[in-house]
């Protein structure tokens, strides 16, 4: 019996530190109740600002309701206490459909006590035309929010600004700097400020994207490059039926071609290039002087664009016809977004937070869909760069279609505002 009493005393000890461990554990798991709390108070807020957004129509090519919009962001911000400005751009990287003149940036900076820099990005342009938005205004029905480019990517800038709004109400200052980014032209691959995302990026110790969730809220860390290939042939004209000796067919230039570069595709490794479009000729009898083709190209990796574009390059010395001239364009619409430790780590500290909510987080590591303007924030950069911070949401692109599910509104909200919180104090390094 003595020695049962000298263990019980030798082991009380013990559970009484494990239960005290267990205790602090179901602590640390619970959402931190005020910043739950404010979220749950900025979900009706951030509707109201996505109404306002919708509401505004900002085809990538409408300047005029580009600008419209991006004085409304501004005003946003600036009232948050953000040093605010709209940019307009002046290094354009010409691609093949640029237009002349590119949609406008809203730039907002904060200024803190702390040492750490995060920067977010949505975009502001649509892939909408003028006048589309009277078939599909703003409405909610039960649990999803609909309306034109709500999904892409107008939640994106409602959740930065009521996570600014948020960071305010807790009179949260403890980063370096926060820097707010939206740019006008992400439909159209980016063309004006593709070159201010890559500067600013390099900048950071995070950058997170507010493009949209998809239905389940993942987060990635990984995607798309998209790239463009021009093939042009020029010939010489001649009639097909008393003198095609004459001529120089750039058709069969055209064909030989193709036929030469439709191998350089490689899906182990996520590469891949499509011939999509050709013309050729003029009438059916004359030899045809010109002839053209586009192809589609992906990539997973920067460095495959670049050996792709040598391999086409390449391909184009070997002529069928000795007289025909063959010229190709390559063309980097949106490189790959590469995933990296700092990112990872970033991620890992993401599923803990929505833990707390009780929400299991996806991350992917493997690239799916089209590309986005965090790879181009990711191209020079040290620190994470994290993609679909915005919402869950459905139908990007489609006017039929296009919502974002409101429940994914506070946990999202308390995502973004606990990253910014514990990568400034030092919680996540």
């Amino acid at each position: 019996m003595p020695r049962q009493h000298s263990a019980s005393h030798r082991t009380s000890p013990l559970i009484a530190s494990l239960a005290l461990a267990f205790v602090a554990a179901v602590a640390q798991a619970a959402p931190v109740a005020d910043i739950h709390a404010l979220a749950e108070a900025e979900r009706q807020p951030l509707l109201d600002t996505l109404r306002d957004l919708v509401n505004i129509e900002s085809g990538s090519k409408d300047l005029e309701g580009l600008d419209q919009i991006a004085a409304r962001i501004a005003a946003r911000l600036k009232q948050l206490g953000g040093a605010v400005e709209i940019l307009q751009a002046i290094d354009i990287y010409r691609l093949d459909d640029t237009p002349e003149k590119v949609g406008p940036a809203v730039q907002a900076v904060f200024k803190g006590t702390g040492s750490r820099k995060v920067m977010l990005i949505a975009h502001m342009d649509t892939v909408y035309l003028k006048g589309m938005l009277k078939d599909q205004p703003f409405r909610v029905d039960g649990n999803k929010a609909f309306g034109l480019g709500i999904a892409d990517d107008k939640q994106g800038i409602a959740t930065i600004i009521h996570t600014v709004a948020l960071l305010q109400k807790l009179n949260f200052r403890e980063y370096g700097e926060l820097t707010v980014l939206i740019n006008g032209d992400e439909e159209i691959s980016s063309p004006g400020w593709r070159s201010t995302i890559t500067r600013l990026g390099a900048e950071q110790d995070a950058v997170f994207s507010f493009e949209g969730g998809g239905l389940d809220g993942t987060l990635r860390l990984a995607t798309s490059g998209i790239g463009s290939a021009y093939l042009t042939v020029h010939g010489k004209a001649s009639h097909a039926g008393s003198r095609p000796e004459g001529g120089v067919n750039a058709l069969y230039e055209l064909s030989h071609q193709l036929l030469q570069m439709k191998d350089l595709s490689k899906p182990e490794q996520g590469l891949k290039l499509n011939w999509t479009v050709a013309t050729a000729g003029t009438n059916r009898n004359v030899i045809p002087a010109e002839a053209a083709a586009q192809a589609d190209a992906r990539a997973l990796k920067v460095a495959d664009f670049d050996a792709l574009e040598k391999a086409l390059q390449d391909k184009i010395r070997n002529r069928l016809l000795p007289d025909a001239k063959v010229d190709l364009k390559f063309e980097v619409r949106r490189p790959p977004l590469e995933p990296n430790d700092a990112s990872r780590h970033v991620a890992a500290h993401a599923k803990a937070i929505y833990q707390e909510v009780g929400i299991a987080l996806n991350v992917a590591e493997k690239a799916t869909g089209g590309g986005t303007d965090a790879a181009f924030a990711a191209l020079k950069a040290k620190g994470a760069v994290v993609e679909g911070m915005g919402l869950s949401s459905f139908g990007a692109h489609s006017n039929d279609a296009e919502y974002v599910k409101i429940d994914s509104i506070v946990p999202r909200l308390y995502l973004a505002t606990r990253l910014i919180m514990d990568m400034s104090t030092g919680r996540l390094k």
